[in-house]
């Protein structure tokens, strides 16, 4: 059985999402937990849930907590028995195969690239996320906020972490991997786009080429590559539009729709329009590339976000997504030399 060990100080409302979701977890998936965090806080949160002590969750101690004002550098130099980081020490000493943290996200990438390391042949981790498209597939893309600087090749790992990706959590056989430019012709975009685009060609994936912003949501390609800055920038940009759309299409259902019938269908459709924008339900960004599984939830996850990101953690390491990458990589180098 696979066990995740999930920072239960990390998000907005820890820990009290992240134990309702570690409970929830359990009951639903083959998966144990290790809860880490102040003990003293915990355990009283899980007394609250009558039976918890029959499921496979235990507790383990961490004195301090990174906070969201914290920098990543602070957290590393200063916070050595933050949660977080206990959390990732379980991981790389093999106690745990996942990590799951709703906390600071810049230290939960820098304390998991220093603590678990990095996998042999990637330059730097990404964040993988996954957004909603008119196929009603969602669209992987990497990378949403790891590296703001990047180079040709790491687009190109990023690539093919975002191929194995969707092969693998959302079951495409061939996914299509486009890269994020301001045209579909090929010659479009600038330097770094143009040189990554040339490197796609070389690799064993499905490379479609250039896909434009509009082609995020249409579902025109399964995995959409970008640096770091232009990735975070779609990201917030779509989330701001999310709610935006889900308010002006909840006040005008309210004035347009009258009746006891027309309220019910309205609140259904309205209910399922959300369901298909939910972040809860794909649970976090999982940060591909590091040794072991880390998993990035929202700081204002719900215990069914942390549910989820516990899922798609305890799959991604029952898939051993890492070997697969390392041996992509390695015949990926191996035939360009």
């Amino acid at each position: 059985m696979v066990t995740i060990a999930v920072d239960a100080m990390g998000g907005d409302h820890a820990p009290k999402a992240e134990v309702e979701g570690a409970i929830r977890a359990v009951r639903q998936y083959p998966v144990q937990v290790i809860l880490v965090g102040r003990e003293e806080i915990i355990r009283p949160e899980l007394d609250h849930h009558p039976g918890w002590k029959s499921l496979p969750i235990t507790v383990v101690h961490a004195s301090e907590v990174v906070t969201m004002e914290d920098s990543a550098g602070k957290s590393l130099r200063s916070k050595k028995d933050s949660s977080i980081r206990v959390a990732c020490r379980l991981v790389r000493e093999g106690q745990a195969q996942g990590v799951v943290s709703a906390g600071n996200t810049g230290a939960v990438m820098a304390t998991a690239k220093m603590v678990q390391g990095v996998v042999p042949g990637v330059d730097r981790p990404a964040l993988a996320t996954a957004f909603p498209t008119l196929t009603g597939k969602p669209a992987v893309i990497v990378d949403v906020g790891a590296n703001v600087d990047c180079s040709a090749e790491m687009l190109a790992q990023f690539a093919l972490m975002g191929h194995l990706y969707s092969k693998l959590i959302f079951k495409e056989e061939r996914p299509r991997v486009g890269i994020l430019s301001i045209g579909e012709e090929e010659h479009k975009g600038n330097e770094l786009t143009r040189t990554a685009s040339a490197l796609l060609k070389t690799m064993p994936i499905n490379f479609i080429g250039n896909v434009e912003g509009r082609d995020v949501y249409s579902g025109l390609a399964d995995v959409i590559v970008c640096d770091g800055f232009i990735g975070n920038v779609a990201l917030k940009v779509s989330e701001g539009l999310v709610e935006v759309i889900k308010h002006i299409l909840k006040e005008s259902l309210q004035s347009t729709i009258s009746g006891q019938i027309g309220a019910v269908l309205s609140r259904s459709a309205f209910n399922n329009f959300k369901k298909r924008l939910d972040y809860t339900e794909y649970g976090g960004a999982p940060l591909l590339g590091v040794k072991g599984v880390t998993i990035i939830s929202h700081g204002r996850s719900n215990a069914n976000a942390m549910k989820n990101a516990i899922r798609v953690a305890s799959e991604f390491a029952s898939e051993h997504l890492n070997k697969m990458l390392q041996d992509n990589l390695d015949q990926w180098r191996n035939g360009l030399t």
